[in-house]
């Protein structure tokens, strides 16, 4: 018994972490998302250019 109680707590852990895992990411991706989106007011230009360039590579890529 007291090694399937074991396994149990090992295995709630292992929950926590990829809990806890899963809400950095989450995190992390926000704020990515909130750095590109400031880098796009802040240099609009720049931003604009970008995108023209990534409209450019995805008309000329071959699938």
């Amino acid at each position: 018994m007291p090694d399937h109680e074991q396994r149990q707590d090992e295995q709630d852990e292992r929950q926590e972490g990829d809990a806890d895992r899963r809400r950095r990411r989450a995190r992390f991706l926000r704020e990515l998302n909130e750095a590109e989106a400031l880098r796009d007011r802040v240099r609009p230009r720049r931003a604009r250019a970008a995108r023209m360039r990534q409209a450019m590579h995805m008309r000329t890529f071959r699938w």
